[in-house]
């Protein structure tokens, strides 16, 4: 009897201490960190940014694999599928939460499926034209694309992102009669608006920045409700053509499915002081890029309520992304 009741007492305190002996010595070794984009976009430049601070903080590498395809659904299926141990995570946009609510057949569960770990934070996001197209402003390619039916494009970084909802919404409320073109990435996005392949896109201020700045692209509106400061000159799409229109692009890490609770804190905390920063706050700032400190409670919240909105937008436009 006395056995058993000692083994019972080891047991009970083990599992007392396991969460802190967990805190305390996670990571031991590398962690894998998911971008399921190609590289040189918006969500793979901010996680670039995060990774090398972060990896610095938590003293082991943080190896960054691009894994594109599906719309993100690939990068986002290898991580829910991963070991919940902390060394396989996921940074990806608020694409994460909108894909299972416009795709098809089975994708994911984005609240069952994953482990919301930080909101890193949010950016608006650029209407962009190729440097050598005749359009200058917004109002101009609305009314020439209402005047030419079909002969205007839209360029999307995969479909049930940010940039596929915002051109779906602008495309559907000013009746532009504009096709969307699904690619596997920004990267890919914008080469083919500056290469006049496609005549515009709507993407994450990070990623076009760079094209903007070295006169490749011409920025003619920003989606968020006020000018952004690195472009006062820009005006917003809610006062040239849509008033009210205002739309951004959060980001955010995730683990897979019963991320231990001691990992999800650690990660948390180091990602919330990691994007705070002073280097980091300067890398942000030049691509009008807002952090959004937080709890995983308060991300996993932002989760459910941006289902609730999504969705019921996807439903009355019926988005509905076949495969």
């Amino acid at each position: 009897m006395k056995k058993i009741i000692l083994s019972a007492m080891v047991a009970v305190l083990t599992s007392a201490l396991a969460g802190p002996v967990i805190a305390q010595t996670y990571p031991v070794r590398s962690i894998r960190l998911i971008v399921p984009y190609t590289p040189g976009g918006s969500i793979d430049t901010t996680a670039r940014i995060v990774a090398d601070q972060l990896q610095k903080q938590l003293g082991q590498p943080i190896v960054i694999e691009n894994k594109p395809g599906a719309s993100g659904l690939i990068g986002s299926l290898e991580v829910a599928k991963a070991k919940p141990d902390g060394y396989t995570l996921l940074f990806n946009a608020s694409a994460q939460v909108y894909l299972p609510l416009v795709m098809e057949g089975k994708t994911y569960d984005a609240e069952k499926d994953f482990t919301p770990i930080a909101q890193v934070g949010y950016v608006p996001l650029a209407i962009v034209v190729s440097a050598n197209e005749k359009i200058n402003s917004l109002k101009e390619l609305v009314a020439q694309a209402q005047a030419n039916p079909n002969k205007y494009t839209w360029a999307t970084s995969g479909f049930g992102t940010t940039s596929h909802l915002s051109e779906e919404i602008l495309t559907r409320e000013l009746k532009l009669n504009m096709e969307i073109i699904p690619y596997k990435g920004a990267s890919p996005q914008l080469t083919d608006v500056m290469g006049g392949h496609v005549t515009a896109a709507i993407s994450p201020l990070p990623g076009a920045t760079p094209f903007i700045e070295s006169k490749r692209m011409k920025v003619l509106a920003i989606t968020s409700k006020e000018r952004v400061r690195t472009m006062p000159d820009v005006p917003t799409v809610s006062e040239t053509v849509l008033p009210g229109f205002e739309i951004k692009s959060w980001y955010g890490l995730w683990g897979p499915a019963n991320l231990p609770p001691e990992i999800v804190s650690t990660l948390s905390r180091e990602v919330n002081k990691a994007t705070q920063d002073p280097t980091v706050l300067a890398k942000f700032e030049k691509l009008s890029f807002q952090t959004q400190p937080n709890t995983p409670d308060e991300f996993k919240k932002i989760i459910t309520d941006e289902i609730a909105v999504v969705g019921k937008v996807a439903r009355e436009a019926n988005i509905l992304i076949k495969r």
